[in-house]
C-alpha cells in the first residue's frame, strides 16, 4: 500500500484493490426451507450442524502430534541425506494440518468443552508449529469473520489486487521458499523480547520452540530440528499456506454477499490431503456460519448447493483452475 492509499478511505481501498474476482451477476437468494436469505442455516438445520465430534476430534488430534514423530523416526533410521530431502515437503505438510486444527479450535469447536479445546488446541496444537500458544490469532481472526476485506481485516494485502500477473505470483513463491515470508512472520517474536507489550507472547513462542528442540535432542539428533522443523515452516509451510489462503478469499471483496466475500472450489481427495485439510476447503460454508465444525461443514456445501444459494457458475472446478485463473491478470505488484 503506497502513501496516497493510506490517505484514501477504506471504501476507496476496497473499491482500487479488491474485487477482481467476484461475481456481481449472482442470481439473488430467497431462502429455503433449511436456510436464511443470506445462506445461514435455519435454527433446526442449524442445530444438527453445530454438534461437535469430539471423539473424532481427539483421534485426529493424536494422529496429527504422532504423524510428525513418526515421519522423524522413519528418516532416522533409513539413515540417509535424501530421506530428510523427501521429508521436508511432509513435515511442512503436517505442520499446515497442525494450523488448521489450531484453526478449528480457534473457534471454539475443536472440542465442546471450552478448557479442553483450549488447553489441546490453542495452548498446545497451535503452539509448536511456530506458534505462540495465545490468543491473539483467535482474536485477529474474529475480526476477518466478522468482516471481510473491513478495516481490521488481518489479512487484507494477502488477498488484495487478483487477478496479478503470473510473474508476480512467481515471486511471491519465490519469497516463500527463499524464507522471506516465514521471517516476516517470526521475526515480531524477535523484535518483542525489546518490547515489554509483546514480550510475553515472544517468551511463548521461543518456550515452544524449546520444547521441540529437546525433543530432537532428547533423541540424539539435535542437528534435525534445523532441518527437518524449521527449513520445512520456511520453505514448504509458506508455499502451501499461501495456495490454499489465496484460494479462499483471492481477489474477492468487501460484501454482505459470502458469495463474493469467498471461493468455493469442489473437493479432491489429494487437494485435502496436501493443503485443505480437515474440510478447512469448505470455505464458502466455513464463512457463511462459522461455527459449523469442519466435520459438518460438506452437509451445510451440500445444502448451499442443493437448495440454490451456490449456483454452479459460482464454484470452481479444481483448484488449478483458480489459481490459473489469480494469475491471469496483468499487474506487476510484487
Amino acid at each position: 500500500m503506497t502513501a496516497t492509499d493510506v490517505e484514501m478511505s477504506h471504501d476507496e481501498i476496497v473499491a482500487k484493490m479488491t474485487g477482481g474476482m467476484a461475481r456481481p451477476d449472482l442470481p439473488a437468494f430467497a431462502g429455503s426451507q433449511r436456510l436464511r436469505p443470506d445462506g445461514r442455516p435455519k435454527p433446526a438445520f442449524r442445530s444438527q450442524l453445530r454438534r461437535i465430534p469430539n471423539a473424532i476430534n481427539a483421534l485426529e488430534v493424536v494422529a496429527t502430534l504422532a504423524a510428525p514423530v513418526a515421519v522423524i523416526a522413519a528418516v532416522v533410521a533409513i539413515g540417509h541425506p535424501l530421506a530428510v530431502v523427501a521429508a521436508v515437503p511432509v513435515i511442512g505438510t503436517l505442520q499446515l494440518r497442525m494450523f488448521i486444527l489450531h484453526h478449528e479450535a480457534s473457534h471454539r469447536l475443536l472440542f465442546s468443552n471450552r478448557w479442553l479445546n483450549d488447553r489441546i488446541g490453542i495452548n498446545l496444537v497451535g503452539w509448536f508449529p511456530f506458534g505462540t500458544g495465545a490468543h491473539h490469532y483467535r482474536r485477529g481472526h474474529a475480526n476477518h469473520h466478522r468482516d471481510e476485506f473491513g478495516p481490521r481485516e488481518p489479512d487484507f494485502l494477502l488477498y488484495s489486487l487478483y487477478p496479478i500477473a503470473r510473474s508476480s505470483l512467481r515471486r511471491k513463491f519465490m519469497r516463500d521458499v527463499a524464507g522471506v515470508s516465514a521471517w516476516r512472520i517470526v521475526k515480531p517474536r524477535f523484535t518483542g523480547l525489546a518490547k515489554l507489550k509483546f514480550l510475553p507472547l515472544s517468551l511463548r513462542f521461543f518456550a515452544g520452540q524449546a520444547v521441540v528442540f529437546a525433543a530432537f535432542w532428547l533423541a540424539g539428533h539435535p542437528w534435525l530440528y534445523l532441518f527437518l522443523w524449521v527449513v520445512p515452516f520456511f520453505t514448504w509451510y509458506q508455499i502451501i499456506n499461501r495456495l490454499r489462503a489465496i484460494t479462499e478469499h483471492g481477489g474477492m471483496t468487501r460484501t454482505c454477499d459470502r458469495r463474493n466475500t469467498t471461493h468455493h472450489i469442489r473437493q479432491s481427495w489429494l487437494a485435502r490431503v496436501l493443503f485443505v485439510p480437515f474440510h478447512v476447503g469448505y470455505h464458502l460454508a466455513h464463512h457463511v456460519d462459522s461455527g459449523v465444525p469442519a466435520r459438518n461443514l460438506a452437509r451445510l456445501n451440500r445444502a448451499l448447493v442443493d437448495d440454490g444459494y451456490l449456483p454452479a457458475e459460482a464454484s470452481w472446478p479444481t483448484y488449478r483452475s483458480l489459481w490459473r485463473a489469480l494469475a491471469s491478470g496483468t499487474s506487476q505488484t510484487a
